[in-house]
């Protein structure tokens, strides 16, 4: 088995990277800060240095990388565009779709896979929590478009994985303090009384991988945030 992981030096698709490596998978995980790619290296079997927003590079890329079988687009352009609307520019929300939903579009343009496609999107695409509306837009569309995708794209499968609070590096925006108070009150709102980890979506992801009859769904990992 053979995935490219797009974002996979850090959090999710680390973690999720990490996983495929351990079932025998060839990963090549794609980012741009040269000392994760560093880091990584020696824990997949390839770590290669790529602006996902380059539709240039991307396509030279995928032209290089040829036909493989699992695609995991787990792009993260930090907590952008966060906060309550009136207070947010909308150079932000549009950077943080640049950031993300974009840099998706331009991977499933160009990527040679043959049978699966897995976008990490996140809970706030279904939730109405004050000042998330520039993350519910960006995240929104991601889970909105993987019905017609997988319709367009079969027999590939097309799946998203919506995590809720998972404590990755996303969070670093925030004071330590800050921080744990928030993880403390996230996991107090939801019925399995913890924050997720990045384990727990790679987990996730690596089932989709797996589930041959499974396509165009949106997997919650969430701890059951959105049934609470």
């Amino acid at each position: 088995m053979r995935a490219v992981i797009m974002g996979g030096t850090s959090g999710i698709g680390l973690a999720t990277a990490e996983r495929l490596t351990a079932d025998g998978a060839e990963v090549i995980v794609t980012g741009r800060d040269p000392d994760k790619l560093a880091a990584v290296a020696d824990r997949v079997a390839v770590a290669e240095r790529l602006d996902g927003a380059s539709e240039r590079d991307v396509a030279a890329f995928f032209e290089r990388t040829g036909e493989f079988d699992h695609l995991v687009l787990a792009f993260s352009p930090g907590a952008v565009g966060v906060g309550p609307l009136r207070d947010t520019a909308l150079g932000d929300i549009r950077a943080a779709f640049e950031g993300k939903l974009f840099p998706y579009l331009v991977a499933l343009q160009h990527a040679q896979v043959s049978d699966s496609i897995t976008l990490i999107s996140a809970a706030s695409a279904h939730a109405a929590l004050p000042g998330t509306v520039g993350l519910a837009a960006v995240n929104g569309a991601i889970e909105r478009i993987v019905p017609p995708l997988a319709a367009e794209l079969a027999p590939k499968r097309v799946n998203a994985v919506s995590p809720g609070v998972i404590d990755t590096p996303w969070w670093s925006f925030l004071p330590e303090e800050q921080r744990q108070a928030q993880f403390a009150a996230a996991a107090d709102g939801v019925p399995v009384k913890r924050i997720g980890r990045p384990g727990d979506v790679a987990d996730a992801v690596r089932y989709l991988i797996g589930a041959t009859f499974v396509t165009g769904t949106i997997l919650p990992v969430d701890g059951g945030f959105t049934v609470s």
